[in-house]
């Protein structure tokens, strides 16, 4: 089984991330005389910048996972290999459980790993970047969340493919 990046997630996200930084430089022009040119003086021209440069980076985002089509998720015989730039291969003897939890209302696959296999594949976790698709588990050192916003599958394919492989790594 593999996951990609949706394509059309992605590129509606990079659309609607344009449009939303093109009406920001529209109120900025439109609200104040002198227009752009009014300088970084006014609150609002700086609350509009850091929109633009938020919206901007969320377009380049979107089209760079549009375009790219390599798998995220591979789970196949040999084990689960993560990408999300990080491209780490975990063997089914390395990982020790798997169970699906919601972070909210979106549900994420949980996967625990050996801990000398974690700390070997130095992930770079950070429980700040929202828009990566690996997280840390709160109160598991040695476990990875991988959601499944902007995947092309979802979540419960992932851990029936994990099911189907090893059935018994299955928690509930």
């Amino acid at each position: 089984m593999e996951a990609r990046y949706g394509r059309l997630h992605n590129i509606s996200m990079a659309v609607l991330a344009i449009g939303m930084a093109a009406i920001a430089v529209f109120f900025l022009a439109r609200g104040s005389p002198q227009g752009i040119a009014s300088g970084s003086g006014d609150p609002r021209f700086m609350l509009y910048l850091v929109l633009v440069v938020a919206m901007a980076f969320y377009a380049w985002l979107g089209y760079s996972r549009f375009a790219n089509r390599e798998p995220q998720l591979v789970i196949d015989h040999d084990g689960i290999v993560l990408g999300f730039g990080r491209n780490r291969r975990f063997r089914w003897n390395e990982i020790q459980w798997v169970r699906v939890r919601r972070l909210g209302f979106r549900p994420q696959l949980q996967i625990g790993v050996a801990p000398e296999a974690f700390v070997a594949a130095d992930l770079r976790l950070s429980t700040w970047s929202l828009d990566d698709g690996l997280r840390p588990v709160r109160g598991t050192p040695a476990a990875v969340a991988v959601r499944d916003n902007g995947l092309d599958t979802r979540t419960s394919a992932m851990f029936d493919a994990v099911k189907s492989f090893r059935p018994n790594l299955v928690r509930p």
